[in-house]
Formats: C-alpha cells, sequence, structure tokens
C-alpha cells in the first residue's frame, strides 16, 4: 500500500511541476530574447494608429510600451488585422494582442486574459438625418452593418438580424465614409472608438447614436491559455500603473475621458449573446 501510495504521490508531483514549467515556458522565452511581440492594427483611431509623424500611438500601444519597460523589455508591434491577431498567438507568432479586445466568456476558454485596463460599452455610428432609421435594437434588422468579420461587434449587428459587411484591415476613414455615402447603414462598436472616429471626419453626415447604450465591455491584454506565468507578470504590472494613475494618466490622453474605469451609469446587456 505504501508502495502504490509512494507512487501516486510521484506521479501527482511531476504532473505538478510540469504544469508549472509548461505555464512559465511563455515568460521564459520572452525574458531570454528580452523582448515582447505585441499584436496590434494600427488601424483604430486613439487605441491603435498611426500619428502625423507615421509613429504608432494610441492608448492599447502606449499602455503595452509602458508594460514591457516595467517588466524590463523591449516590445515589437507585428501590424496585423483583428482577423489575425487570436491564430497568431495560437501559433506563437506573436505573444500578446493588445487591439481593445474585449474580454468574453467564449475567449476565456481559449485563451488568457490580463486584468482590464479599459471599460467601456457598446453604441452605433449613424447617419445624423435619420439615424439610419434605427431607434432600438431590433432596428438593426435587414440593415447592413460595417465591420470585422469576427469582432463581438458584428456578432452583435448580426444577433439582431443585421448583414454585415466585412473589411480586411481597413482605416477607420473607410467604415465611416461607407455610412456617410449610404453604402453601409450603421457601424456598432466601442463607444470611445466611435467617439474619435467620428470626430476625426467632421464633413461626413454621421454621428454617435444619441439614444443607444448598451453592451458593457472590458478590454484586455491577451495572451496564449497556457502563459500563466506571463499572465501573472503582466496583471502585477497593470495593478502598479492603476494605482499610479498611469492607467488614468495615459486614457485620459487619447480619450479625454478615463477609459481605465468603469463607466458610472448603467449600461443595458444584451439577452441571448453567446460571446
Amino acid at each position: 500500500m505504501k508502495k502504490i501510495l509512494g507512487f501516486m504521490s510521484f506521479i501527482i508531483m511531476t504532473s505538478i511541476l510540469f504544469a508549472c514549467s509548461e505555464n512559465s515556458e511563455k515568460w521564459d522565452e520572452i525574458q531570454e530574447k528580452g523582448t515582447i511581440v505585441a499584436g496590434t492594427s494600427g488601424t483604430l483611431i486613439a487605441a491603435s494608429t498611426y500619428d502625423d509623424e507615421e509613429n504608432l500611438t494610441g492608448y492599447d500601444v502606449e499602455v503595452m510600451r509602458e508594460v514591457a519597460k516595467r517588466l524590463d523589455l523591449d516590445v515589437k508591434f507585428e501590424i496585423l488585422g483583428i482577423d489575425s491577431m487570436l491564430p497568431a498567438i495560437e501559433s506563437g507568432r506573436i505573444d500578446v494582442a493588445v487591439n481593445d479586445i474585449e474580454v468574453t466568456d467564449k475567449r476565456k476558454k481559449q485563451f488568457a486574459f490580463s486584468e482590464p485596463y479599459k471599460y467601456s460599452y457598446t453604441t452605433m455610428v449613424v447617419r445624423k438625418d435619420d439615424n439610419s432609421g434605427i431607434e432600438s435594437l431590433e432596428d438593426l434588422e435587414g440593415k447592413r452593418a460595417g465591420g470585422g468579420a469576427t469582432t463581438i461587434f458584428s456578432q452583435i449587428a448580426e444577433h439582431f438580424g443585421a448583414e454585415v459587411v466585412t473589411y480586411g484591415n481597413a482605416p477607420n476613414e473607410a467604415y465611416l465614409r461607407d455610412v456617410h455615402n449610404g453604402n453601409t447603414d450603421v457601424i456598432v462598436n466601442d463607444y470611445f472608438l466611435s467617439k474619435f472616429g467620428v470626430g476625426a471626419f467632421p464633413d461626413f453626415d454621421i454621428h454617435l447614436h444619441p439614444d443607444l447604450k448598451f453592451h458593457p465591455t472590458k478590454q484586455a491584454v491577451v495572451m496564449d491559455k497556457d502563459a500563466q506565468k506571463l499572465q501573472q507578470e503582466i496583471n502585477k504590472v497593470i495593478a502598479e500603473m492603476r494605482e499610479d494613475g498611469t492607467l488614468t494618466e495615459l486614457a485620459t490622453q487619447f480619450y479625454q475621458e478615463d477609459a481605465s474605469q468603469k463607466p458610472e451609469e448603467d449600461i443595458e446587456e444584451i439577452e441571448g449573446l453567446d460571446l
């Protein structure tokens, strides 16, 4: 009996040690290289974009730069379409993704997420003159909604019966112009990104829907499901950045509002969405 118990203890300890080794493997690899590779799009105004001097910047980008700095790492940004980012984590092409990516229950089954660095909610970009004929979520039925093929926002539009018109890694202007000229009717998207997108093109006949606020969200750094040591290290740094005001400072710089804090108002949840 003692031999059996001893053998079982050996198996359990071996399994624990193997799991610990596996969970720290990504972190060890990154430390050895001295560089963390982060996927981002470069096409999201205020989140991941290029400034007038063609430098990559934005809230998500600068949060990731500060995270890497505090982990004593360099950061290399890999420009990818949103459809490619999560597969690139799975394949090992990138270590993390930072592109206003929402934390959802379904995604948490496949990937690990840091603590949120941004909180927001969902709204719509519509035409000014008639709100594109949309006064409720149910009015999305039969409308043409511009969006990425795999985004949560496209899933919401489809859930309410819209036809999703998909784009590649296109700039905000392409999405917004299509609503303006009637090629599409609506963009379902993040409040902060939509606000700055609309503000960047004042000549377009578009605005944020004045009445519809729904589906509260939180955004975080995404990484491989087994990269638990990396997740822990990033979480430590994000907690420090929240505590010392860095997240607030960066959010206010890029959004003119503190997107690092949860919205004070109650935002409508959407029932029946499998996200």
